[in-house]
């Protein structure tokens, strides 16, 4: 199914269904494919909203964590959203905890899924490799358990970016502000409830991460996905679904 992308200022989304807000925030290989599932099962009860984030478009000063979190409140802003269900995958996840410890007023629930923001494994010290096509598919594989997940359209994303020699100076510069924005001392301010969905053989934030945003965010719960890489949303859909519809039912007005 292909959704219809809105645009109001310079902010780009798309918004499905009615209820409470579920903003969705992808990560730096993100696209609206990632959480179709997602949002196919939740429209039905909540209003879901996915910022097209502007990843590859800021100014290098700007592409930063901090900068993306900046587009995100004004866009939270604009649109007047309260009461937020707020979701984020790896790097989305890293931008929605820099905006709950900025910000925590609107958000009523976090869900964080292979979030950075205390370790990730990068792409290596070798990443971005320009031309090499065969490098670029085995390192999208990675994301997966299933590594068929990672198809040729996929492939064929991060292989055009890798070779824009902007667009890498751009996503470098993402992974070093991620690793260099690390919350691990901030956590503890978070009040929200909290849930953490994690891949079981995630080896980009593999799962001693999900036990330790489990041990440093207060009010937050934990679930493992055997069978599962980087991004369950994807991966394994309908379980991701249900755990997470589990726990937002508790929270529903």
């Amino acid at each position: 199914m292909d959704y219809t992308v809105k645009q109001q200022d310079k902010y780009k989304f798309i918004e499905e269904g009615e209820g409470e807000p579920l903003l969705l925030l992808h990560g730096l290989f993100g696209a609206l494919s990632n959480f179709r599932d997602l949002i196919e099962f939740f429209k039905k009860k909540y209003r879901v909203i996915v910022p097209l984030l502007p990843l590859l478009e800021l100014d290098i000063f700007h592409t930063t964590v901090s900068g993306l979190e900046k587009h995100v409140n004004g866009f939270i802003d604009l649109r007047g959203y309260n009461n937020i269900h707020l979701l984020g995958n790896s790097l989305g996840g890293h931008i929605a905890l820099t905006h709950i410890l900025r910000h925590p007023e609107k958000i009523k629930t976090l869900t964080l899924t292979g979030s950075s923001g205390l370790f990730e494994n990068g792409m290596g010290d070798s990443y971005p490799k320009r031309g090499d096509y065969e490098y670029i598919k085995k390192k999208a594989q990675l994301t997966f358990y299933d590594p068929n997940l990672a198809d040729q359209a996929l492939v064929d994303e991060v292989f055009e970016i890798t070779n824009n020699r902007l667009k890498v100076i751009k996503i470098i510069a993402l992974a070093k502000s991620a690793i260099r924005s690390n919350l691990n001392e901030e956590l503890n301010q978070i009040k929200q409830p909290t849930l953490l969905i994690w891949g079981n053989n995630d080896t980009i934030t593999p799962p001693f991460v999900g036990r330790e945003f489990n041990k440093l965010i207060p009010n937050s719960e934990l679930y493992f996905i055997d069978k599962c890489g980087h991004a369950p949303m994807m991966e394994v859909p309908s379980e991701f679904n249900e755990i997470l519809y589990n726990f937002l039912v508790k929270f529903k007005v």
